[in-house]
């Protein structure tokens, strides 16, 4: 699987794959994960009590450096860690829906891509942040021309993401009761994450549709 940048920015440093500067938040970008290196870091992220959605509470050290080693030698999936101005702060895994996590669970179609993404914890939040991770990670999708509509599977009681979901576009299909979770099957098409980006853009300028100001 692969990604191209689309932001007019300076070139990446060696290894980063995607970058975007956000207007408030300033530079994001994505590495792929090194099993080796990046499992401790990691493991604190995926064991941490605000990660509870992504099922490795217990998981050990060698757990998870065993699970990021599968992904990389996968064929249908990969995993990335997100720096916010060239620190670790969040975790994107891309999978084909056809093969992982959805396989004979909807109609997948050319063109669909699955994701998940998780934000560091911190006691620190910024304002506004995880609203510019998911964006940052639904432009490294869209950048590959191949992709035609990210799905995604997040469980029915994560009210969180299934509010940042809607602020890029997604649009719930219907509920899937999968082995660990019950879950909304989500999509979003190219048009639909463009559109949820300008009138994002019009909000904060304090614009409507026909370009006046708001009251």
């Amino acid at each position: 699987m692969s990604s191209a940048r689309t932001d007019d920015v300076p070139a990446p440093a060696p290894g980063i794959v995607h970058t975007r500067t956000d207007a408030h938040l300033g530079r994001f970008s994505l590495r792929p994960v090194d099993p080796v290196r990046d499992a401790e870091m990691l493991h604190g992220w995926l064991t941490h009590p605000k990660s509870a959605f992504w099922l490795m509470q217990e998981a050990t050290l060698t757990d998870v450096e065993r699970e990021f080693m599968g992904i990389a030698a996968s064929e249908h999936q990969d995993s990335f860690v997100g720096l916010h101005e060239g620190e670790p702060r969040f975790l994107m895994e891309r999978y084909d829906p056809a093969h992982v996590e959805l396989r004979g669970l909807y109609e997948a179609q050319p063109g669909d891509v699955g994701m998940h993404f998780l934000c560091a914890p911190t006691a620190t939040p910024l304002h506004g942040f995880t609203l510019a991770v998911i964006t940052t990670v639904m432009d490294m999708l869209f950048a590959d021309p191949h992709t035609r509509r990210v799905v995604v599977e997040p469980d029915v009681r994560n009210t969180a993401v299934h509010a940042l979901n809607e602020a890029v576009g997604f649009r719930i299909e219907r509920t899937l009761a999968k082995p660990e979770k019950d879950a909304y099957l989500s999509m979003c098409t190219r048009q639909q994450f463009e559109a949820a980006r300008e009138a994002g853009a019009r909000r904060e300028t304090g614009q409507t549709p026909g370009g006046t100001k708001s009251r």
